[in-house]
């Protein structure tokens, strides 16, 4: 019964690998692709304008 006990963590930790990039993967794309495109095009946007102004960005 040791090779049970032996092969448990390594099952157990493939089954979470896998969930999480079941996860991973749904997550990608869909409806939330929209809303994510606009994020990161609304920071492009305000990063090229502070640029433009020659200042540095608030958050930094």
């Amino acid at each position: 019964m040791d090779y049970v006990s032996a092969l448990v963590p390594p099952v157990v930790m493939a089954a979470f690998f896998i969930g999480l990039v079941v996860t991973i993967v749904k997550s990608q794309g869909g409806d939330n692709k929209a809303k994510e495109d606009a994020a990161v095009d609304a920071a492009i946007a305000r990063a090229e304008a502070v640029e433009r102004q020659g200042g540095t960005p608030s958050g930094a």
